[in-house]
């Protein structure tokens, strides 16, 4: 069985940056064959992956809503097919791109297709990491909702830490279920950390909701945004801060 690890946060946590960190860090272990997923309809962890051109999963689903399935095919057969081909291979991990949300139409039997395609794909990987949007409403409808690992990425503020615990109710009401529940403090002052720890304990009242570890703010970070570089260009000695943090995954 695959260890499944799901990020959530809101829009501006760094929660992309957080993932392709994981992702870095997990193919420096030899934790490979690894599936890297796109869930949030508003995907850019391709940029961080360093992958400029792909396919997505919506451009299967609106090809089979509109019927251009071969004479000669199941519906079954070409979603395997298709899904196969827009998977992204790359040196340690694959990637695959979920897309836009759903135009109007009823694509009930397409989930169907999608999620045991979906299902049979995430078993030939060891490790599988999904970028999400913050309710994981991609993976819900597909009914992939079994999660090992959820990292919550939040602001280093009492507003971001509460918008935090609110997200993991909104996970729970998708009836998405993780076995372990993360929050990860981004973009955080390095003389600050006992401040924000005692923000954590004040605001996050659920104790299935466990402190992770804090990653500090740094120009260099917003430097490589700036200017595109992918994730394993990156300083090491910054990366490294991350990968202490990544490490509390598998020591609890």
């Amino acid at each position: 069985m695959s260890i499944k690890i799901s990020l959530v946060g809101k829009g501006g946590t760094g929660k992309t940056t957080v993932c392709a960190l994981l992702i870095n860090y997990l193919i420096e272990k030899n934790f490979t064959p690894l599936l890297a997923v796109d869930a949030d309809p508003n995907y850019n962890l391709n940029e961080l992956l360093g992958i400029k051109s792909f396919k997505t999963l919506s451009e299967i689903r609106e090809e089979v809503l509109a019927h251009k399935v071969p004479e000669f095919m199941s519906r079954h057969e070409f979603v395997e097919m298709k899904i196969n081909e827009i998977l992204i291979e790359n040196p340690g991990f694959d990637l695959l791109v979920m897309g836009y949300p759903e135009q109007a139409g009823c694509y009930c039997p397409i989930h169907s297709f999608l999620s045991q395609a979906l299902g049979r794909l995430f078993k030939n990987y060891p490790y599988v990491v999904i970028d999400n949007e913050a309710g994981m409403e991609h993976l819900s409808r597909l009914n992939l909702t079994q999660m090992d690992h959820l990292i919550i990425v939040s602001d280093p503020n009492p507003r971001g830490i509460l918008t935090a615990e609110r997200i993991w109710k909104l996970v729970q009401s998708l009836k998405v279920e993780a076995k372990k529940i993360w929050l990860l403090i981004n973009k955080a002052s390095t003389n600050m950390e006992e401040e924000i720890e005692e923000l954590v304990k004040k605001n996050i009242k659920d104790p299935q909701i466990r402190l992770l570890g804090f990653l500090p703010e740094t120009n260099t970070l917003i430097e490589y945004e700036l200017n595109s570089y992918p994730v394993f260009e990156w300083d090491q000695n910054f990366k490294n801060q991350a990968y202490k943090i990544f490490d509390n995954l598998w020591e609890h």
